[in-house]
C-alpha cells in the first residue's frame, strides 16, 4: 500500500483532518497516512507550495501527496493528479503543487472529473474530503490515474522567484518564515558554499541589516543574527537563540543581499 500525506492549512481545532483520514481509511483501510502540517496559514499557496517541495522528497517512491490549500474551492479552479516518476501529486489547480513538480520528472497530468471514485456528493467547500482524500486512497489501492478524468493539457504553475547574480553580488528575497522565525531565502545554499561568501545584507525597510554567514546557528553569540546554509538547501536569516521574524521584523518578499 502507498504512503498518503496530507499537507493542509485546517490546522487541529476542527474536524477537518480527522474527516479525510476517515474517508481515506473507509477506502483504503490500509493506508499509512503521515502528516506534513496542517499549520500553512489559510489560504497561503506560496507557502504551501514550499512546505510541499521542502518536504515531499524524503518520502519512498510510490508516495501520493496530498495538498489542500484551497481558496478558490466551489470556484471553476480545476481539481488535478500528477504522476511523476516517483510520485502522485493530488490537489487544486492554483499552483500548490508546481514548487515541488519542478525537480520530478511529470509522466502525466489528469483533471479529477470521474465520479466513481469522488464521494458521492460533492460540496462546494470541502474538496478535501470530497475529491482529493477519496483520489488519493483509491491511488493508494492501486488505481491507475488515467481512470480518474481526462487528460489535463498542463498547470497552474507559482512563478520561482529566481535570485538576480552581477559580477559577485546575489541579490535574493525571502520566500518562507518557518515557526522559529527563521527566514528561508531563495538563494541555494550550494552558491553561498561555493562563493564562500562571510556576510549579506537584508533590506528592512530603509534598514540595511548585516548578517554574518556561519555554519550553525550557535556560532554567532545568543540573540545575534546570523545567516546559515539551512537543511532546505537554502540561506537563511535566523537570531542564535530568538526569532528573527520577530526581532529583525523580516517578512516574505524582503530583499536578501550575498
Amino acid at each position: 500500500m502507498s504512503l498518503i500525506t496530507l499537507l493542509t492549512d485546517f490546522g487541529l481545532a476542527d474536524w477537518f483532518v480527522g474527516t479525510m483520514k476517515g474517508v481515506i481509511l473507509g477506502i483504503s483501510p490500509r493506508a499509512r497516512i503521515v502528516d506534513i502540517t496542517h499549520d500553512i496559514p489559510a489560504g497561503d499557496i506560496r507557502a504551501a507550495a514550499f512546505a510541499l517541495a521542502a518536504s515531499c522528497r524524503f518520502f519512498q517512491a510510490g508516495t501520493v501527496h496530498v495538498v489542500v490549500v484551497d481558496p478558490g474551492v466551489g470556484s471553476a479552479r480545476k481539481a488535478i493528479a500528477v504522476q511523476t516518476a516517483k510520485y502522485t501529486f493530488v490537489g487544486p489547480d492554483n499552483g500548490v503543487l508546481s514548487w515541488a513538480l519542478r525537480a520530478e520528472k511529470i509522466k502525466a497530468v489528469r483533471l479529477l472529473e470521474n465520479e466513481e471514485y469522488l464521494l458521492r456528493s460533492v460540496s462546494y467547500t470541502f474538496h478535501g474530503r470530497d475529491i482529493f482524500a477519496p483520489v488519493a486512497a483509491h491511488l493508494a489501492r492501486g488505481m491507475p490515474l488515467r481512470k480518474f478524468g481526462p487528460v489535463a493539457k498542463d498547470f497552474v504553475r507559482l512563478p520561482w522567484p529566481a535570485p538576480n547574480r552581477s559580477g559577485r553580488r546575489i541579490q535574493g528575497e525571502v520566500i518562507y518564515i518557518d515557526r522559529f522565525g527563521n527566514a528561508i531565502t531563495n538563494i541555494e545554499k550550494k552558491v553561498v558554499l561555493r562563493t564562500q561568501a562571510r556576510s549579506c545584507k537584508v533590506q528592512v525597510g530603509a534598514r540595511h541589516l548585516t548578517c554574518p554567514v556561519k555554519m550553525f546557528y550557535q556560532a554567532a553569540p545568543a540573540k545575534t543574527p546570523v545567516a546559515v546554509p539551512g537543511s532546505c538547501g537554502l540561506l537563511e536569516i535566523a537570531v542564535n537563540e530568538g526569532s528573527a521574524q520577530q526581532q529583525l521584523g523580516l517578512r516574505v518578499g524582503m530583499r536578501v543581499v550575498l
